[in-house]
């Protein structure tokens, strides 16, 4: 079985930190930069397995928090872990949970994202659709987060108390307990434990929260080490897992520079960089960071994924992308096309009998049109996600393929330029 590793085949240049690369994974390798498919409850929503292989994806990315509450962790590793659970054969990862430790505490009823968004011309057409809406203010990861069970977390030194969103019993997740549970559920690659701030905290809350953030890395990599030599893990999930540890500091420099010195000081296989900053800042906290990171480890940007961020992401040193905002788009009736996001169910798509895009080779392109995907929205039909949501993640999961390509060809810059014009008009 191959072991977890990472290899630079091309380096952007010009000033910047972007480059091509492969991560090296027991279930196969993933060309670098790469978005990373979200399956979380071991499903992306709506798509079978085959046909998230179809569109391109090379991996997919599921949730700590929910598996453990639904179905639980040792029911997927009895499975034989996470790949073969969802008949995937490819590459996993699972994020911490962290993400909904700040969705139900510091953020809870405050429709407070971890990206402060401020509007743009991609966001403000979609702002008119109000389906669209929710999704730019959305705090957690799946549309169960709005269950009446929802209560506030309570963060505290050793770890978060919480109540369930499905029934609304009582749970401990502490960083120890976090590894615990990802290594049944058997990914290849985890996350540290890690408290995810507000982007609107002041720099002392960040502060305290950071300092934190990093103690609990240091007990995620000791918990990560325990369980990986002890030799009592069922056999049916792998045991070459990696851990990557967290970066986080809000929109505040000292703080951000701070725990790239701390966590990549840590002997972690590779890092996750999280949000609480503003979206105009993504370029100029990542690159903060990855000024700092060890180069020869790959670098993951957690829950990130509009165009324009992919390319400042990439051009600012990340290998890695994942978010839900392609399938959720997707099952609202937003596409996304060269041109821009649309909104399906707008009355001029109705007898459009075009593709959504004319040169997309999707399944979704190349066998339906405009007018039949407004049809399926209108009459609420199931087909109509599923639909949406492999055009969408095609259109993402392709872009970020071109950079990598555009990268290794030498025309980054022109791509990038001719991309976002468009796009953005």
């Amino acid at each position: 079985m191959q072991k977890f590793g990472f290899s630079i085949e091309k380096k952007l240049g010009g000033g910047t930190l972007g480059r091509a690369g492969v991560i090296h994974t027991p279930h196969g390798d993933i060309a670098t930069p790469a978005f990373i498919v979200v399956g979380t409850k071991a499903t992306v929503k709506a798509l079978t397995p085959e046909q998230v292989k179809d569109l391109g994806a090379q991996a997919v990315l599921a949730n700590t928090y929910h598996l453990y509450l639904q179905p639980g962790d040792e029911l997927v590793r009895d499975a034989g872990g996470l790949g073969k659970f969802m008949h995937w054969d490819g590459p996993t990862f699972t994020d911490s949970g962290g993400f909904q430790v700040f969705s139900l505490g510091a953020a809870f009823g405050k429709g407070v994202s971890k990206v402060a968004t401020m509007a743009t011309p991609d966001t403000r057409s979609d702002l008119e659709n109000k389906d669209l809406r929710s999704d730019l203010v959305s705090t957690l990861d799946t549309d169960d987060a709005r269950s009446e069970h929802a209560r506030p977390a309570k963060v505290d030194e050793d770890g978060v108390t919480f109540k369930s969103h499905i029934d609304g019993s009582s749970h401990r997740l502490t960083p120890e307990r976090s590894l615990q549970i990802q290594h049944s559920i058997g990914a290849d690659i985890l996350f540290a434990f890690d408290e995810c701030t507000s982007p609107l905290d002041p720099h002392a809350k960040q502060k305290a929260s950071l300092d934190r953030t990093h103690r609990w890395a240091k007990r995620s990599l000791d918990e990560h080490r325990k369980l990986s030599s002890s030799g009592t893990r069922s056999d049916l999930v792998q045991r070459e897992q990696a851990l990557f540890g967290v970066i986080q500091g809000g929109k505040f420099r000292d703080l951000r520079e701070d725990s790239a010195r701390t966590i990549g000081g840590m002997d972690f296989d590779g890092f996750g960089i999280g949000g609480s900053f503003t979206k105009e800042d993504i370029g100029t906290a990542v690159a903060w960071v990855n000024a700092i990171l060890p180069e020869e480890k790959p670098r993951h940007l957690l829950g990130i994924g509009e165009p324009v961020d992919l390319f400042l992401g990439v051009e600012n040193g990340v290998d890695t992308f994942d978010c839900v905002a392609p399938t959720r788009m997707g099952r609202n009736g937003g596409l996304y096309t060269k041109d821009g996001r649309v909104a399906i169910t707008n009355a001029k798509f109705v007898n459009d009998h075009a593709p959504v895009e004319k040169d997309c080779r999707c399944y979704t392109c190349k066998n339906f049109t405009r007018a039949y995907l407004a049809h399926l929205f209108r009459a609420d039909e199931m087909l109509a996600a599923t639909l949406a949501s492999i055009h969408n993640l095609y259109f993402i999961v392709r872009l970020v393929r071109c950079i990598r390509e555009s990268i290794i060809a030498e025309n980054f810059s022109q791509f990038k330029d001719g991309f976002l014009k468009r796009y953005y008009g």
